[in-house]
């Protein structure tokens, strides 16, 4: 065994593939881009971005802030290139969707020790140590291969939302804030609604008519929280987007000097601030309805969309019942699994299972001891949790401050607690690292 195989160059695949190469053994990395791409993907590079361009919290002390400063600490090619291609998106870490994707796989490629290969696995590799790093967007061969062998896997829909010009926004009917005053008021151009225009455009919207989705479970799809369509969350109650998305707290309007009925937040997709993406208005819906009824926004009322809304399978595994804590698999510790289809939600949170599966591969290729991270970590936790066999009905999970253990000391501040936790989280890690001989 001369080399470990990598299935994937998403985020999960692409980190996990750095990781081995950076420890000098031989990694041969496949991707079925550009011979082969699911209807969701729009680009030949790796690392692709396909739902939005937010990384999340920025700060240190959250939960998604923690997890990325764990990865920066582990040597995280995402981070490096997510920090060089950084725009501005007040408390969050945003990125140039395109030169995050160049940057990522131009590292990739120019790396003496990975090989790209282009082509589509549709079976598990049955010799050697492989990754499987194929994403929520799994080929349907090796989705079947995968279903197969595990005896059946589970899936769900994702979506992503529409994308918009900025010359397009009425900025009459707009203003220029960042939520609570946090981060360059130039972050986010905010779209106010009264409540009259409001209603108007929530019935529309839950009238609308809907896209035909082609994979499985049409009838009842089962549609992750954290991404779910706007017109499906409208459905429960008139006021739920306008306490979801569309929530105006922390927004005061100047030209009105009040604070909105209802707020669509527009965030910045590129550095220029050419484009912008709607928050959380991931939808399904047919691409002239996205038009007619986010056009009723007043603000949007002749606004250019780029890029309409589009709602695609994700897959994912039962890991609880199939992965060890270093992503190894149970029953063949040579294949490790990697990113969201190990259901763990979210860009940095696959990037972070890559980056675990990456060491812990290349340990096994070295024949040292595999890791668990402690689960003081934001990283260890996430791990701990998709490999919980008591796990029940497992859902994705995305990095929270509920799935790391307690502090001694009971603190009620939020924002105290969070970086108690945070400081906790680095000061293990840091430790752990040196304990380990974690290199860099």
């Amino acid at each position: 065994m001369s080399s470990i195989k990598v299935i994937g160059a998403g985020l999960a695949g692409c980190e996990a593939a750095w990781q081995i190469a950076c420890r000098g053994i031989k990694t041969e990395l496949y991707e079925m881009k550009p011979i082969k791409k699911t209807p969701a993907h729009h680009s030949d590079g790796f690392a692709e971005l396909v739902c939005s361009n937010s990384l999340k919290a920025a700060r240190f002390a959250s939960a998604a802030g923690m997890l990325k400063q764990e990865m920066r600490m582990l040597g995280s090619l995402l981070l490096e290139c997510a920090d060089k291609c950084s725009v501005p998106a007040g408390g969050a870490l945003a990125v140039n969707r395109d030169d995050f994707s160049a940057m990522v796989t131009e590292k990739i490629k120019s790396h003496p020790n990975i090989t790209v290969i282009s082509e589509e696995i549709t079976e598990i590799p049955n010799d050697g140590i492989c990754i499987i790093a194929t994403g929520p967007l799994t080929s349907d061969l090796l989705a079947e291969n995968i279903r197969n062998r595990f005896g059946g896997a589970l899936s769900f829909f994702d979506a992503a939302a529409p994308i918009v010009t900025s010359e397009s926004i009425d900025m009459e009917n707009a203003f220029s804030a960042s939520r609570y005053g946090k981060g360059s008021p130039d972050d986010y151009i905010n779209c106010p609604l009264d409540k009259e225009e409001y209603e108007i455009f929530h019935r529309e919207l839950v009238n609308a008519e809907r896209a035909a989705l082609k994979d499985i479970d049409v009838r009842n799809p089962k549609v992750y929280e954290g991404c779910m369509p706007i017109e499906v969350m409208a459905q429960r109650g008139e006021d739920t987007i306008r306490f979801g998305p569309m929530k105006p707290v922390g927004l005061t309007n100047p030209k009105t000097g009040h604070r909105p009925w209802a707020v669509l937040q527009l965030r910045k997709e590129n550095r220029e601030g050419t484009l912008y993406n709607m928050v959380g208005f991931q939808t399904n819906l047919k691409f002239p309805e996205q038009k007619r009824v986010f056009s009723l926004i007043p603000a949007l009322k002749n606004a250019d969309f780029v890029r309409y809304g589009v709602m695609h399978r994700n897959t994912f595994i039962n890991s609880p019942q199939l992965l060890n804590p270093d992503f190894s698999l149970r029953e063949n510790p040579n294949i490790f699994f990697a990113g969201q289809m190990t259901g763990v939600e979210g860009y940095m949170e696959s990037g972070s299972s890559g980056l675990v599966a990456g060491i812990n591969a290349a340990r096994l290729f070295e024949n040292l001891l595999l890791l668990t991270f402690p689960k003081e970590t934001m990283t260890g936790a996430l791990a701990a949790y998709i490999s919980d066999s008591s796990v029940n009905d497992f859902q994705p999970m995305g990095a929270n401050i509920g799935i790391l253990p307690p502090l001694a000391e009971n603190i009620r501040d939020k924002k105290l607690k969070a970086e108690k936790l945070a400081e906790r989280s680095f000061s293990v890690l840091e430790a752990f690292m040196d304990e380990n001989r974690i290199k860099l």
